[in-house]
C-alpha cells in the first residue's frame, strides 16, 4: 500500500477503534483530508498549553514517555494499515512539535509561532540527517525519529533566534 493512499472508511474506523490507532493518528487530527502533518502539529498545541505550565524536567519526561509510546502506537497502526509511515500517523508531529517548543517554555509567546513554523519547515524540508532517517528507519521507530530530529533542529534554531533577539 502506498503511503499517499487515502484511507478507506473501514480503515479510518479501524484506526480510531484501538488505543494505538487513536494515539498514532493524533486523536483524529491525522485524518484531516489535506496537510495531515500540519493538522497534527496544530493539535499538538492543545496539550502543549498544559505542558507549558510544567517544568523543563516534566516536559522532557512527557516527551520521552510520549516517544516510547509513540514508537509502539505507530508500529501497531502502521502494521494494521500495511504502511510503515502513512500520512495519517501524526503522533510523531506531537512529539517533534513539543521538542521544538521547549525554548518557548521560558520565552515570549511569539516564540510559540517561531517554534511551530520552524518545526513544520524542518519536517517538510527534511535536510540531512532527517531525510536519511525518514528513508532508512522502518516501523514505529522510523515514524518517530525523523520528527524528533526535526524538533531538535527547530529548537536549536529557535534558541539561536531568541539569543540574537535579546
Amino acid at each position: 500500500m502506498n503511503e499517499r493512499k487515502v484511507l478507506t472508511p473501514a480503515q479510518r474506523r479501524a484506526l480510531l477503534s484501538t488505543p494505538a490507532g487513536w494515539l498514532a493518528c493524533g486523536f483524529g487530527s491525522g485524518l484531516a483530508p489535506v496537510a495531515q502533518g500540519t493538522f497534527g502539529s496544530l493539535a499538538a498545541l492543545v496539550p502543549w498549553l498544559l505542558l507549558r505550565e510544567c517544568s523543563l524536567p516534566i516536559n522532557l519526561l512527557v516527551i520521552a514517555v510520549g516517544f516510547a509510546i509513540g514508537v509502539w502506537a505507530c508500529d501497531v497502526a502502521g502494521r494494521a494499515l500495511e504502511v510503515d509511515d502513512h500520512r495519517s500517523l501524526v503522533w510523531d508531529e506531537f512529539i517533534g512539535q513539543w521538542i521544538a517548543l521547549l525554548p518557548a517554555l521560558v520565552a515570549p509567546w511569539w516564540s510559540v509561532v517561531l517554534g511551530f513554523v520552524l518545526f513544520r519547515l524542518f519536517d517538510v524540508w527534511k535536510p540531512w540527517p532527517i531525510r536519511y532517517l525518514d528513508r532508512h528507519l522502518k516501523g514505529g521507530l522510523g515514524v518517530m525519529v525523523d520528527d524528533v530530529v526535526a524538533g531538535i533542529f527547530a529548537a536549536g534554531l529557535g534558541v539561536l533566534a531568541l539569543a540574537l533577539q535579546a
